[in-house]
């Protein structure tokens, strides 16, 4: 994995609430694993990590979203600390300041609509989510091949099984367990 990681900047700003800190810190910490990047062959650039972590975020806003009204502080913070990382990201890959803003609504948007698509596949298997996939890596689809969304399409749904189990008595003090990302062969069917 190239040392290039720009979802670690210590530049990120923090959170007014350690919890949320440390939940999103182990999110990035997951999306970070070098299994992605080397066992599943992810594309180890900018997008393809961007690609990991909104699955990983996701996975945990999902498991939040169960919970109402009790986790919509926790939510927030977690997609305002994503949000912060993304124009850290942004700044750091030489975007002007004069352009941040114009950036940051593109890509808040598409963000958006990537967590959606990812929420209305999750109903209807891994084909679907390997679809919103390959949609996030339209302009370059020769960069991720079917097997590699299909196991990650797979993983979010084990991930999102496992996430369900946990209490939010936990995930709201920050402590959180991820399943083992996969490796090899892609599952058969949804």
């Amino acid at each position: 994995m190239r040392s290039l990681n720009p979802f670690s900047s210590p530049k990120r700003p923090q959170t007014d609430n350690p919890a949320a800190e440390k939940l999103y810190g182990a999110i990035v910490a997951q999306a970070r694993l070098p299994v992605f990047y080397r066992d599943l062959a992810v594309p180890d650039t900018l997008e393809g990590r961007f690609l990991v972590l909104s699955l990983t975020l996701f996975g945990v806003m999902h498991r939040l979203k169960q919970e109402r009204e009790v986790a919509v502080g926790l939510a927030q913070e977690l997609a305002d600390r994503f949000a912060a990382d993304m124009e850290i990201v942004l700044r750091e890959s030489g975007v002007g300041d004069l352009s941040i803003p114009k950036r940051m609504r593109a890509l808040a948007t598409s963000s958006a609509a990537l967590l959606q698509g990812y929420e209305d596949a999750l109903v209807q298997g891994d084909r679907a989510i390997a679809g919103v996939i390959a949609e996030a890596f339209s302009f370059e689809p020769e960069r991720i091949e079917a097997a590699v969304r299909e196991r990650l399409a797979h993983y979010l749904k084990v991930m999102v099984g496992a996430l369900e189990t946990q209490s939010f008595s936990r995930l709201s003090r920050g402590q959180i367990v991820f399943p083992r990302p996969p490796a090899g062969e892609a599952p058969k069917g949804d």
